[in-house]
């Protein structure tokens, strides 16, 4: 999610099929509206991604559709349920020391500010995250804002 900027719906549902492990690509079907788009994981979530293929592969004992599958019981294979998810990312947050609420949402959040303060580009942004409207964008705007006020008082000390 944080690598792609993927909904969470987005990543319950990727398929295998849709990631490409040598360059990073990932096709996101029928996103929010019925959209498709086209993203680029770098290299640290492509590795991880990776190993997980290969994990994943061996403890299920066959290569399995969906990315992102729960891993025991009678549910082994089936893709990970949206509630679930939510629960993962808020204990890994906890584990990781973060004190703040973390929520997939979050990390979507996070990948578009972090895009957007790389490229200074927000339509790029828009594309990305596959908002159909350029207002939707504009909400992530205001934490590079914040950045660019912090780095110009800077400046005056």
């Amino acid at each position: 999610m944080l690598g792609a900027g993927l909904r969470l719906s987005e990543t319950t549902g990727l398929k295998w099929k849709r990631v490409d492990l040598r360059t990073g690509r990932i096709e996101v079907r029928e996103g929010k509206g019925g959209k498709d788009r086209m993203l680029w994981c770098g290299d640290g979530a492509l590795d991880a991604l990776r190993s997980w293929r290969q994990r994943q592969t061996e403890e299920a004992g066959r290569e399995l559709e969906h990315a992102f599958t729960a891993m025991s019981g009678g549910a082994l294979g089936n893709p990970l349920d949206n509630r679930y998810a939510q629960e993962m990312v808020k204990r890994y947050a906890e584990k990781a020391g973060i004190e703040k609420r973390v929520t997939p949402h979050t990390l979507r959040h996070t990948f578009a500010t972090d895009l957007l303060n790389e490229t200074g580009n927000v339509r790029m942004v828009q594309k990305a995250l596959g908002h159909a409207r350029l207002s939707s964008t504009m909400i992530y705007t205001h934490v590079a804002d914040a950045d660019l006020e912090e780095a110009l008082k800077g400046l005056r000390s």
